[in-house]
């Protein structure tokens, strides 16, 4: 018996990703990204007071990194889709709807990056120490959140014979489409790619001195790298320029900056722990 044999010969999508709890609607999206939040933020907290941070403090960056990643996640799909607000069948009300999908995980990050960057100056800390503390959470939430795309029977790849084959209704099926045509199920091929990826960081963090900075930068061309071979098995409309979706473009070009990055912060050096306050009369009891 040959291992192919042993393989499914397909993966169903969920029946519904929606339930009602009388008029209110519960949808797996919503839900599995608030998850993914309180997982990141939880190993964050270990990972930051490890370094020698206050681990309270990530609950003040999340409360402005949250924010800012869900309006950076918006902002990234709608400029990177926006014949599907702003075409001719468009409708621009739907940018609001953000609970029935549509957000992109790079403009989180840079939404993030800029409301982690917000609240930490205003507490007076580094970047490097709590970046690197949530790197390879950050490739664990997303490895979360991508099982709502499968909830939304959204995102996934081209047509193929292969055993693990993704099932879509005939309602989120593709024009051009026959029934019963299974597609390569991206969202897991990322989310093995992620997690894998945050034990790769981990398992380097423990072995390795790194430099402030250079693990979240690491980060970066790591989940750039899966992402880049995935976007281009994606069928999903998308915006094509010279031959190629913009996404996969965008990967490129956070590859780089995650090399030159990582270069750059272990030449400067700085620590990747959080510096203790200096002892003075004022706070030493």
């Amino acid at each position: 018996m040959s291992v192919i044999s042993l393989l499914p010969v397909s993966i169903p999508s969920p029946p519904q990703g929606v339930w009602y709890l009388g008029p209110v609607p519960l949808r797996a999206y919503g839900i599995i990204i608030a998850c993914a939040m309180v997982v990141a933020v939880l190993l964050t907290k270990k990972r930051y007071e490890e370094r020698g941070g206050n681990p309270e403090l990530v609950y003040d960056v999340a409360l402005w990194a949250i924010p800012f990643g869900i309006v950076g996640a918006r902002l990234y799909h709608v400029i990177t889709s926006p014949y599907k607000y702003f075409g001719p069948n468009g409708q621009w009300l739907e940018i609001f709807r953000i609970w029935e999908g549509g957000i992109a995980i790079m403009g989180a990050v840079i939404g993030g990056v800029i409301g982690s960057a917000i609240a930490l100056h205003r507490a007076g800390q580094r970047m490097g120490p709590f970046a690197d503390a949530v790197a390879p959470t950050l490739l664990i939430a997303q490895a979360m959140g991508r099982f709502g795309n499968w909830f939304n029977q959204e995102l996934f790849g081209k047509a193929t014979t292969l055993p693990w084959g993704l099932e879509i209704d005939d309602r989120h099926l593709p024009a051009g489409y026959a029934s019963g045509t299974l597609f390569h199920p991206t969202f897991l091929y990322e989310v093995i790619w992620n997690l894998s990826m945050a034990f790769v960081i981990i398992a380097l963090d423990k072995r390795f001195k790194f430099k402030g900075g250079q693990l979240i930068f690491l980060y970066m061309s790591l989940y750039a790298i899966g992402r880049f071979w995935i976007e281009n098995l994606r069928i999903d409309p998308a915006k094509i320029f010279l031959g190629m979706r913009l996404n996969a473009w965008s990967a490129l070009v956070i590859i780089i900056i995650g090399i030159v990055g990582f270069l750059i912060a272990g030449k400067r050096g700085a620590s990747t722990r959080v510096e203790a306050p200096e002892r003075t009369e004022e706070n030493v009891e």
